[in-house]
């Protein structure tokens, strides 16, 4: 497999995996979910896309159109990360309120009809700040043990 692949894929995995202890630090728990979830410290799309960028530019130089691509791309995502997907789900937490509080309604209202979600939407889709800065931090030092490795 194309190493640059594998790099980024590692990334991805280690931040998921990372994410068990993270939810166990903070929630006092353990808890095996978060590796199949988003959300939560650290990212693992900053950390996939900050693997590839650096074992991009340690392989090609930081003046190769492949690093710039690696770059711009890992830029986009880092920000949608923690711009419109955290939004995204700031809002469904307030819909999933909403409809909490209109079911408590109904109860007291005989005329409000309303008919609860079965399932709620999910709030964890984005990241913090932090939680992009520690997945990117993470996936820089992948890529430089992956370009290491590999020399």
């Amino acid at each position: 497999m194309n190493r640059g692949i594998w790099t980024a894929l590692s990334g991805i995995g280690i931040a998921q995996g990372l994410k068990v202890f993270t939810n166990k630090k903070v929630n006092n728990e353990w808890d095996w979910r978060p590796i199949f979830q988003t959300g939560g410290m650290p990212s693992s799309h900053s950390a996939g896309v900050s693997a590839l960028a650096t074992y991009v530019a340690t392989k090609k130089g930081f003046n190769s159109t492949d690093t710039a691509l690696a770059v711009i791309f890992g830029i986009i995502v880092m920000y949608d990360a923690q711009g419109i997907r955290r939004h995204t789900g700031e809002i469904a937490k307030i819909v999933n309120d909403i409809d909490a509080d209109i079911e408590v309604l109904s109860g007291h209202m005989p005329g409000l009809f309303h008919v609860k979600q079965e399932k709620e939407l999910n709030e964890l889709l984005g990241h913090q700040p932090a939680e992009v800065a520690g997945g990117a931090l993470l996936g820089i030092l992948i890529g430089l043990v992956s370009s290491a490795l590999e020399k």
